[in-house]
């Protein structure tokens, strides 16, 4: 537990310095005393603890305070229309009759400079990730409140200061981006179109939204139910997503292989990997996939229970590189989904084997229920809402997902080479898709299936999991955890 400590002590550390300058000449002394008080009564472990954290409390917020806060094309922000060439940098996202997409900057008005642009544009022409582009437009800060939303803070911490609405766009080139990348995406939007040609509407773009990540051609009225009904988490592969998935998988491989061999581990990681690939290697996807798979080696181990320390050990090491994503909402959702399945789990199979049902269904049931009790206040914080069917719609939805998974990356695949066969393929995952649908609607249909709370207040937050680690206190002394 120690590196828990130590972990989180960093963590806070990178916190206070968000909210409060420390200069080097107060914290560097502070770090050296401390280290030396720590060195000197090294014998005494719970005093060294304490100086070790203390150190690395003030690290973390020295760290903090040598994150950017700007880039050159601030310099340019009001000062009338300016010609940049950039490159785009992330794959766009096509929305209903616009399209926004990152441009790493490389001249404006023929000065070199470096920095990333949110721009917004129309949906068509669609451009992809590598292409070179000339932008005409006006430099323009993101608005600091966006219906009560600190929409500047949230860009500036994915190193985004600037933004351009609907300039001019002329395409020069393309091939510019990494070469990996550029593979994988456009291995992506292949697999994509032959999903969409195999399946029937709304499944065809669900097999997309839930194998590729692309989202943008699920119809709104089912996106309105998924939402609804707890599940909105399946279209979008975030750390609770994959938590999930790699939960539901490590108990049908178990199921299938048993825990004699390595198989039922190398399978569950294996597709995991894939899965991560497919769905375009974001930074937040991979994120998540790290956590996901420290958690499993903890399992394979035998050590699951263990598996948090590596967890909040590997958690502080992302926020030491890249200290903004302390407040991104997928790294939030990826480490209290994967701690819950770590903590809250074990409980849950316990229980459920009491009961005498299959261990794939009790094991599926205590994945979801881990991940959704950990993450539920930060849902209802960041989204405004709760669902309160969530728990046995994702539960039902669950039994479909491993056929969805398999069935649609088969469509897709197979798609690229034999459209034909693909189609028949599809006959099968369409099977799935359509049972996901059925219950996502039949859920989302009840009355008062979920609340809107609109903006709340990260008191809340807080009181939640003070009242659950609490709870988990509690019940461990008393051998229920």
């Amino acid at each position: 537990m120690a590196l828990v400590y130590l972990s989180l002590a960093f963590v806070l550390g990178i916190y206070l310095g968000s909210h409060f300058t420390i200069p080097w000449s107060v914290a560097l002394p502070i770090i050296i005393a401390t280290l030396i008080v720590a060195l000197l009564l090294r014998k005494k472990g719970p005093l060294l603890l304490v100086g070790l954290c203390i150190a690395l409390f003030f690290c973390g917020a020295i760290r903090f305070g040598a994150v950017p806060s700007g880039d050159d094309l601030q310099y340019y922000v009001a000062n009338g229309e300016v010609e940049i060439v950039g490159v785009v940098a992330e794959e766009p996202e096509p929305k209903d009759s616009s399209m926004a997409f990152v441009l790493a900057a490389r001249e404006i008005d023929g000065e070199r400079v470096k920095g990333n642009i949110l721009v917004r544009t129309t949906r068509y022409p669609t451009y992809q990730y590598g292409d070179l582009l000339k932008m005409t437009g006006e430099l323009e800060e993101p608005p600091g409140d966006l219906d009560g939303f600190d929409y500047r803070a949230y860009l500036a911490r994915q190193g985004i200061y600037t933004t351009v609405y609907y300039p001019e766009l002329e395409f020069l080139a393309t091939g510019q981006g990494q070469q990996p990348l550029q593979w994988l995406y456009s291995l992506r939007h292949r697999m994509g179109e032959a999903i969409g040609t195999s399946l029937s509407e709304p499944e065809g773009s669900l097999a997309q939204g839930i194998l590729l990540g692309l989202r943008h051609n699920v119809p709104s009225s089912l996106y309105e139910d998924f939402r609804r009904s707890g599940t909105a988490h399946l279209l979008a592969i975030s750390g609770l997503h994959m938590a999930i998935v790699a939960g539901i998988l490590l108990s049908i491989s178990v199921w299938l292989f048993g825990r004699h061999r390595p198989t039922y581990f190398i399978i569950t990681l294996s597709i995991l990997w894939i899965y991560a690939l497919l769905a375009g290697m974001s930074p937040s996807v991979m994120r998540a996939a790290i956590m996901v798979s420290v958690f499993l080696f903890g399992a394979y181990l035998g050590r699951q229970r263990s598996a948090i320390t590596a967890v909040a050990f590997a958690a502080a090491i992302m926020v030491a590189i890249d200290p903004q994503i302390l407040w991104s909402v997928s790294f939030q959702l990826s480490f209290t989904a994967v701690a819950g399945i770590i903590i809250i789990t074990p409980t849950f199979q316990e229980w459920g084997r009491k009961t005498k049902a299959p261990n794939v269904v009790v094991d599926s049931f205590a994945f979801s229920i881990g991940a959704i009790i950990a993450t539920l206040p930060l849902v209802a914080y960041h989204f405004g809402y709760v669902s309160l069917v969530s728990l046995p719609a994702t539960f039902l939805v669950l039994f479909a997902l491993p056929g969805i998974i398999v069935f649609s990356a088969l469509v897709g695949f197979i798609g690229l080479f034999a459209l034909p066969v693909a189609q028949v393929v599809g006959w099968v995952d369409w099977l799935f898709l359509k049972y996901m649908v059925v219950v996502v609607g039949s859920f989302a249909a009840l009355p008062y299936s979920s609340l809107e709370l609109g903006s709340m207040d990260v008191a809340w937050v807080w009181l939640y999991y003070g009242v659950l680690g609490g709870a988990i206190l509690a019940f461990s002394k008393r051998g229920a955890f």
